[in-house]
């Protein structure tokens, strides 16, 4: 298969114009590092605040393309035997209890095999024959020693298992690492990776996006929704809304046939945005001097 045939996209355009058409709306700033990251075989590493669209990204990439989508989901204590593979010990040792006649040398040979790995998603990934999407989620949950494993796989789309030896990528997966920020990465991996900041997207961006994505509220309250959710982000709140908590909130709106933003329904609906009791009494006291 030549390069060409193995790229996911052909152009820039084509990743804003595929993305659309599976509902994700790309700035043409995120639809060129994609478009890199395919072109360039360079893992993505998208930062930026909870909430913001990252993992949608990976998936919208996946689904876009017609790709698997392979999930990493990182969190402190993960490590080689759940990123990577383990062996299935339970499964060796009725093997070995059943073939108990067996020499070792032949049996080492037997359960050091195939019969017995358990693939985790990087080796999953790397071992795909099909295009794969492979999304290493809240990479900086992760204790730092799992990044030395990432810098092999990543950098060299090789997995070395001692007793099978070394697997190349036959297929190289398209990459994407997301951080919430909460710890530095290592330089080393950041220079594996191109670099992608997602924020919080401006008023008309998001406001595009409730509209694609809940038609059915109207226009002006979509409008105001989204001017009230960027009033929100300006307080000093433990956790801003998100975007993902955004388009609750408009089908929160709509399932209640509401038809305005009045004080009532804000009051009602705030905990579908904000998610600390002290957060909602911020915004509850600044809406209420606003109105005054």
């Amino acid at each position: 298969m030549s390069i060409q045939e193995d790229r996911l996209f052909s152009s820039v355009d084509d990743v804003i114009h595929r993305l659309a058409d599976v509902g994700y709306l790309a700035t043409r700033a995120v639809a060129t590092r994609v478009f890199l990251a395919d072109a360039l075989d360079k893992p993505l590493l998208i930062e930026g605040p909870a909430g913001v669209g990252k993992t949608e990204l990976a998936r919208a990439v996946a689904e876009a393309t017609g790709a698997r989508l392979v999930r990493l989901q990182c969190y402190e204590g993960v490590d080689e035997s759940r990123a990577l593979y383990e062996w299935n010990h339970a499964r060796q040792i009725l093997w070995l209890t059943a073939e108990k006649q067996r020499g070792w040398e032949e049996a080492r040979d037997n359960i050091f095999s195939e019969e017995f790995l358990l693939e985790r998603p990087l080796l999953s990934s790397i071992r795909s024959t099909e295009p794969t999407v492979l999304i290493i989620d809240e990479t900086d949950k992760a204790d730092v020693e799992i990044e030395g494993l990432l810098l092999e796989v990543l950098g060299e789309f090789q997995v070395t298992i001692p007793e099978l030896g070394t697997i190349r990528a036959k297929r190289k997966p398209f990459v994407i690492l997301t951080s919430n920020a909460t710890r530095e990465l290592s330089e080393a991996l950041r220079r594996r990776c191109l670099f992608l900041h997602l924020d919080f997207p401006t008023r008309e961006f998001e406001e595009r996006v409730v509209r694609l994505k809940v038609p059915e509220l109207d226009g002006e309250l979509a409008s105001a929704l989204v001017a009230l959710v960027d009033d929100l982000r300006a307080l000093p709140l433990r956790k801003a809304p998100s975007m993902s908590e955004t388009l609750d909130w408009a089908r929160t709106l709509v399932a209640m046939g509401a038809t305005e933003m009045t004080g009532g329904v804000i009051t009602e609906t705030l905990g579908v945005v904000l998610k600390h009791h002290d957060d909602i009494e911020k915004a509850t006291t600044a809406l209420t001097e606003l109105a005054s």
